[in-house]
């Protein structure tokens, strides 16, 4: 099969109604672990305890009446995301041999391809884990990795190279939400004026606050590599500590956490109303 016929087996998978309604219930999954993340990290801001990460958010969801099934749920959603986003990939790949503009276009799209897919399978691998039994917390197992890059040659610039990358991705998702960009994500079309104004004011507020989280996790990185010290670097939890430990913290993680959770509710629109391409 020519480079033609691929990208059409990945156009029609990409469009397939079985992977469509699955990849509905990836976006009401992804949705919910963002909702979690945010009550979590409302009570870490309001002194409660619990790690406010996405191994944070599944113990919570494992610890329910039915909580394990779910989790299966939430897995097998993720990994259909995961490979919608990999037809995107093949489907973009023609592009690739193009030239100027439209190449651009083509990297860009496949790079927000692979970065999503594993995203995507993390969380599903995740999911499985504590649905399994097998979850346990990632406390202390970023500051265990990023002693062990450290470690090897170059190991500091591998770890400032994340944080900057990392930096990136949160700027980027800041910018995201400021111009309105997410509304090529979602056709509303079919929604209701009220509803438009609401997927709009969702964006703007959960890009930015996911954005923040994601730079202050890169900004501790990007400081480990630079003081050679594993001990400074940092999940998602390590960011939610710090914004609370800035002046008026408290204050500071009760609106990420809000922003957080204006972006689950906003993938669960996603799921209302997906993308048509």
């Amino acid at each position: 099969m020519g480079t033609s016929g691929t990208a059409a087996s990945a156009d029609r998978a990409g469009n397939s109604d079985a992977l469509e309604n699955l990849a509905r219930v990836g976006l009401i999954a992804y949705g919910v672990v963002h909702l979690l993340l945010a009550w979590l990290s409302l009570q870490l801001a309001w002194g409660g305890g619990g790690s406010a990460d996405q191994s944070g958010a599944m113990s919570t969801l494992a610890a329910q009446p039915f909580g394990k099934p779910l989790l299966w749920v939430l897995a097998l959603g993720l990994l259909a995301l995961a490979v919608w986003q990999l037809a995107e990939v093949l489907r973009h790949r023609a592009g690739l041999q193009a030239s100027g503009d439209a190449r651009k276009d083509a990297l860009a799209t496949i790079a927000k391809a692979i970065a999503k897919t594993v995203i995507y399978l993390v969380l599903a691998y995740t999911a499985i884990r504590f649905a399994t039994g097998g979850g346990q917390s990632s406390s202390g197992q970023e500051e265990q990795t990023v002693a062990g890059v450290l470690g090897w040659p170059g190991g500091r610039y591998l770890v400032g190279a994340a944080a900057l990358a990392l930096l990136g991705v949160g700027a980027y998702l800041v910018h995201k939400g400021v111009t309105k960009r997410f509304l090529k994500e979602i056709e509303t079309a079919e929604a209701s004026a009220t509803q438009r104004r609401l997927i709009e004011r969702l964006g703007q507020v959960g890009y930015p606050a996911k954005g923040v989280a994601l730079a202050v996790v890169g900004g501790l990185l990007g400081w480990a590599a630079v003081t050679f010290d594993s001990d400074k670097a940092g999940g998602l939890d390590d960011a939610m500590q710090t914004i609370l430990s800035a002046p008026f913290g408290q204050a500071l993680l009760t609106l990420v956490a809000l922003g957080i959770a204006a972006f689950g509710v906003f993938c669960l629109f996603r799921a209302r109303f997906p993308e048509r391409t």
